[in-house]
């Protein structure tokens, strides 16, 4: 293979044959193919670490969960990339333009593994020549649906989702730095004694006890919703399910050793010593990542329950000696999303700085920074009645164009249409169900209970329209933002010394964690100050990127602290 010409990007699609045998196929500017190179898997390691080191090109993977994981294995990381999986679900769905990608069932996600697999897993049913045909044709019908994107939003869109690839891969091998010990204690001083056998622990069991003696029934198990429920109306207390929010509304000395008990409950079970035992080895939380697992493009966890972990837990997440943490978060990202996409300039200054709730008080549209809270998430996802109702109206006085945007997409989304994301990520269409209904519903003589019906749910689904655009375009940013941080982060030196883990991660500053609008890197402490640099820099990047010279501040909230506790 021979070196592109100056300036021009240069793209090699690693291609599973089977057998243990992989293409190399090197592309020229008109996506034909090039030069090919065959590989057995055992030398595909060595050989992608010195082409990556020579030329750093684009590599054509299908999928980085099945292909860069067993690179990572090897201690092999490649910069860029463009993951045929992620980018088919984006340009098979996206709105933005005439001729999306066909459905094609080849290229859908496959089932994510808490495993990585091996050489040989890859693209085994595929086999020579046809593996290689149906790649780069995937590929060439991707890059044609991307060019008819004038703009050149879902082109960026599509780089940015294959980085967050990348990312989710690198940041399960590097594991996030776990303390056992420290778990182990929150869990002791949270749940009580660990049984050594069995039954409950002992905060836990004296929870148990007080509400079964409460409930008068002493046998009474209190995992059983039905059972519960019928001790609970036994005593007066008519709820239709055990949710915090029904027993809080109402009064009975059961409710808060019930409440206390449920909470207690969800920690053993989501985060408890199970768990600890599963998920943590050799100091590193390991989750499986899946990066536009939402509808709207936000990830999602397949194991290990990393976007829901309580935050009595984040003591537990500890640097390495020598090593410290930079925390970093956004606050009200999306409500800054929508201000940039609306270029509702009066809504960009209250969110000038820091607290975007206050600039909303500020602007006089609302009283308290409560109210404007309320007032905000109401517009966003669609609030009518309470609080969040009451207030909305008033933004639409103050905001208008900002409460347009989301307006129209409700209205978009109640009249079964689809709408997107800044980049071009589309909603996916209502259900048949769904459009038989307000089909039934608009003849002339359909019965007054079809329509309400019809009417509850259209509105619903423009609930879903209305937030999809904030979500997604906040989705977009936070994509941006990961894979400018992790350029940025490439650029620093290596640290040469004692460090507790291996592989490639473990003499440079790296992503660990991600969560919507949160990043957690772990840094050697001499390059701390460069990596919150590094994450301060791609925010503002990322800004520019989506939306230009718009005035918006998208501020962080970050901080260096051997400890990720808030």
């Amino acid at each position: 293979m021979t070196a592109p010409a100056s300036g021009a990007e240069r793209r090699i699609a690693l291609i599973a044959l089977g057998a243990g045998e992989y293409a190399a196929v090197e592309l020229d500017e008109h996506d034909e193919e090039q030069s090919r190179i065959l590989l057995p898997s055992a030398e595909l390691a060595e050989w992608v670490s010195s082409v990556e080191a020579e030329s750093a090109p684009r590599w054509i993977v299908r999928s980085a969960s099945e292909q860069y994981a067993l690179l990572l294995r090897e201690g092999v990381r490649i910069g860029r990339s463009h993951d045929l999986v992620l980018c088919h679900a984006i340009l098979r769905d996206t709105a933005m333009v005439a001729s999306p990608l066909p459905e094609s069932a080849a290229w859908e996600r496959k089932e994510p593994s808490d495993t990585t697999p091996s050489l040989f897993d890859v693209f085994e049913e595929d086999a020579g020549e046809a593996a290689v045909d149906a790649a780069l044709e995937q590929y060439r019908a991707q890059r044609r649906v991307m060019a008819e994107a004038a703009d050149g939003r879902l082109t960026l869109l599509c780089a940015a989702e294959s980085a967050g690839g990348l990312i989710a891969e690198e940041m399960r091998v590097a594991g996030l730095p776990w303390d056992a010990a420290v778990h182990d204690a929150i869990l002791t001083a949270t749940l009580g004694t660990r049984p050594v056998a069995g039954g409950l622990p002992s905060r836990m069991q004296e929870r148990a006890d007080e509400v079964r003696t409460l409930l008068g029934d002493g046998t009474l198990h209190l995992d059983s919703q039905p059972k519960l429920l019928r001790a609970l109306h036994r005593v007066g207390v008519p709820v239709e399910s055990t949710a915090k929010w029904e027993l809080s509304a109402h009064e009975h000395p059961v409710i808060e050793p019930l409440l206390a008990y449920k909470k207690l409950s969800r920690l053993l079970s989501a985060n408890g010593w199970t768990w600890l035992a599963e998920w943590v080895h050799d100091n590193r939380f390991r989750p499986v990542y899946i990066p536009g697992g939402v509808v709207t493009g936000r990830w999602a966890s397949a194991g290990g329950g990393a976007l829901q972990l309580p935050r009595s837990l984040r003591p537990a997440v500890r640097a390495d000696p020598g090593w410290t943490l930079v925390v970093a978060d956004v606050a009200q990202l999306e409500p800054r999303m929508l201000a940039a996409m609306a270029a509702d300039e009066v809504m960009a200054e209250a969110a000038r700085g820091g607290d975007l709730y206050a600039g909303v008080v500020a602007s006089g549209a609302v009283a308290t920074r409560e109210e404007a809270k309320y007032a905000v998430l109401g517009a966003m996802y669609g609030a009518t009645s309470g609080d969040s109702g009451r207030l909305v109206p008033r933004l639409r006085r103050v905001y208008p164009r900002a409460m347009a945007l989301v307006d129209d997409a409700a209205r978009v989304g109640e009249d079964g249409g689809i709408v997107s994301t800044w980049l071009g990520r589309s909603s996916p269409r209502p259900s048949a169900e769904w459009m038989r209904l307000q089909s039934d519903a608009s003849s002339a003589d359909a019965d007054p209970a079809v329509v309400a019906l019809a009417r509850r749910r259209a509105r619903d689904w423009g609930r879903f329209t209305r937030n999809f655009v904030v979500q997604g375009t906040a989705a977009e940013w936070s994509l941006i933002w990961l894979a400018e941080i992790r350029h940025r982060l490439q650029q620093l030196p290596q640290v040469f010394g004692a460090a507790e883990a291996s592989g490639p991660f473990a003499r440079e500053p790296h992503l660990a964690f991600f969560l919507h609008d949160e990043v957690i890197l772990h840094t050697p402490r001499e390059h701390a100050e460069a990596a919150a640099a590094a994450v301060r820099d791609a925010a503002v990047t990322a800004t520019a990127r989506l939306f230009g010279t718009f005035p918006i501040d998208v501020p962080l909230d970050l901080r260096i602290a051997d400890s990720a506790e808030k």
